[in-house]
């Protein structure tokens, strides 16, 4: 069973992963990438979609044109864990 974040690590997300931002309805962060075009927005979907299935931990996202939403929650652990963090970090190196 995955375990929910601790309060310290809850604590520190804000400062650990600045543009992932708290779902209000959710227990969840959720980050916005704006693209060039839609290939390039289908070409960082695709790189994600990679990462995700390396640590068999896949996001909810939605693509509109040039832009990519995606959302990290754990349902196994009913909300955040280290394994959202792990990814959204992940994710962000993707981007340098």
């Amino acid at each position: 069973m995955v375990e929910p974040l601790d309060a310290a690590a809850r604590a520190a997300l804000a400062a650990e992963l600045p543009a992932w931002q708290p779902v209000g309805e959710r227990d969840a962060i959720r980050r916005e990438f704006r693209f060039r075009d839609f290939s390039e927005a289908w070409g960082f979907m695709a790189r994600v979609a990679l990462l995700a299935e390396a640590q068999d931990h896949h996001p909810e996202w939605s693509n509109v044109w040039n832009r990519v939403e995606i959302l990290l929650t754990t349902h196994d652990a009913g909300g955040l864990s280290a394994r959202d963090l792990r990814l959204a970090r992940a994710i962000d190196a993707l981007l340098g």
